[in-house]
């Protein structure tokens, strides 16, 4: 595979290139003979993206004997397509555990981190907690404004039980949470006879998900996992 130093050069500074060196960027690669998985490996651009980058770009014969001598055939092999995420995860990571060293004496930073350990979902890459206290979910957002994102914007979805009114539901917890008209997922509507408590909360139980939470969760993990390098004598 050719390299351009001058080419690998104006990856490293990705952030700062307008739209068309971008291109330009993606089409001198694959001028040079890459393949798009080459070129993806190096830019943080989308099969689509190149090919609508390239569509007039022909390889010449030598340019695709080469890639067939240096890319082993992948029939039967399923194509690793999350490999660039996952160095983003450990990216985000790696400097949320950075960080969190200069959180630790912040309160309010280590009151959302551990309720998020305590209650939170871990089991998805979506920062979301659930519960039947207003102020739980209250102290959620504000500590994911303060922390992660100023304009982080949230869906709900309730959990009620049958005879619980859907809509005086949304408009208690929208009131309660300080949102102005926010979306929520459909409601989950638990039916009577399946060994549901007897005194069943009015409003319901509501989950709150902050949407484009994967960079969120990821880094809230990190801090978690600070925390318990931090204290540990406590449960993991």
């Amino acid at each position: 595979m050719i390299a351009l130093p001058e080419v690998v050069q104006g990856a490293n500074n990705w952030v700062s290139l307008t739209r068309w060196e971008r291109a330009e960027l993606g089409r001198s690669l694959r001028r040079a003979g890459w393949t798009y998985g080459e070129i993806m490996d190096l830019l943080p651009v989308s099969k689509g993206t190149l090919a609508g980058w390239c569509k007039d770009i022909r390889l010449s014969e030598e340019q695709i004997e080469a890639i067939k001598a240096r890319v082993p055939s992948q029939k039967g092999v399923p194509r690793d397509t999350q490999r660039r995420r996952r160095a983003e995860i450990e990216a985000i990571r790696s400097a949320a555990a950075v960080e969190a060293a200069e959180r630790v004496h912040d309160p309010f930073w280590i009151a959302g981190v551990v309720m998020y350990w305590a209650e939170g979902t871990k089991a998805k890459p979506r920062l979301e907690l659930t519960n039947s206290d207003p102020r739980a979910l209250r102290l959620l957002i504000s500590w994911t404004r303060r922390f992660h994102l100023p304009e982080a914007e949230f869906v709900l979805e309730l959990h009620l039980h049958e005879g619980n009114d859907d809509t005086e539901a949304r408009l208690f917890w929208a009131s309660a949470l300080g949102l102005v008209d926010p979306p929520f997922y459909a409601t989950f509507v638990k039916p009577a006879g399946t060994g549901h408590r007897k005194n069943k909360l009015v409003h319901g139980v509501c989950r709150v998900s902050m949407t484009k939470s994967s960079d969120a969760f990821h880094r809230t993990m990190s801090w978690i996992d600070v925390l318990a390098d931090l204290y540990p004598s406590l449960p993991r």
